[in-house]
């Protein structure tokens, strides 16, 4: 049977966490910049520890007006600051997970940062520096194909491929913006078809229709979604169903 990896953006606030819990392998959480506290890190990490989930840190634009989903790089924060930014935010999260007994797996930039790291070469380097500077063991989760994975290559740190069950593609392989129409998937049907796709074909189907390359390693679902629970829990199902574990 086949393996893949499915992850979960949690901490933030809402309260699907604990029922989205039994369906995962892998949890980012959230380090207090979009979302979350000191407190809901602790909580998150909890209940990774209690389901067997890996933990990885979500850090992102110190932005919890807009829920870290503006890009503020030139606007609020310079390239310079983006090292401290991240090292801040992982620090943060290391120090909840020592205290639980706990350890860090991984790291996956959050909102405007990651899609902004997705296609700046200097902004994903600088993102790999500063991880590999904290714990070069850490894996770093990015947009498949993307600007990030070169750069984690280069750093030597290890790269997971990342695929989204929930959103949508544009025809050069970056996700759909938020704010245009048809960016969110709301269909349990169409995620599903677009998952397998993305598994067995090693493609999607964009939003013009163009059929691209997407290699999928672990495959995302948003926490604060509508209908996350109702995803993940079918995911889940159907992925066994097709021979295909859920495993980190």
């Amino acid at each position: 049977m086949r393996g893949i990896d499915l992850n979960c953006d949690m901490g933030e606030g809402y309260p699907s966490d604990a029922l989205l819990m039994p369906y995962i392998s892998s949890a980012n959480i959230a380090c207090g910049y979009h979302a979350g506290d000191m407190d809901t890190m602790k909580r998150t990490v909890d209940l990774c520890l209690q389901y067997h989930v890996a933990i990885g840190a979500h850090p992102s634009y110190p932005d919890k007006e807009n829920f870290g989903r503006t890009d503020m790089l030139g606007t609020g924060v310079s390239l310079k600051e983006i090292p401290s930014l991240i090292i801040e935010q992982i620090n943060m999260l290391q120090a909840v997970c020592a205290q639980a007994g706990a350890r860090l797996h991984h790291v996956k930039p959050h909102g405007a940062l990651y899609n902004r790291a997705a296609v700046d070469a200097e902004v994903s380097t600088h993102i790999c520096n500063a991880i590999a500077s904290l714990d070069a063991s850490l894996i770093l989760y990015g947009l498949s194909g993307s600007l990030m994975e070169t750069a984690a290559r280069a750093t030597g740190l290890q790269f997971r491929n990342e695929v989204f069950a929930d959103r949508t593609y544009e025809s050069n392989g970056t996700l759909r913006s938020r704010s245009a129409p048809g960016a969110l998937i709301t269909d349990a049907d169409q995620s599903m078809k677009q998952v397998l796709q993305m598994i067995n074909k090693g493609t999607v189907t964009a939003i013009d229709g163009k059929t691209i390359p997407m290699r999928a390693e672990t495959i995302c679902i948003h926490g604060d979604g509508p209908h996350a629970v109702e995803f993940a829990a079918m995911i889940a199902r159907e992925l066994k169903n097709n021979g295909i574990i859920i495993q980190q």
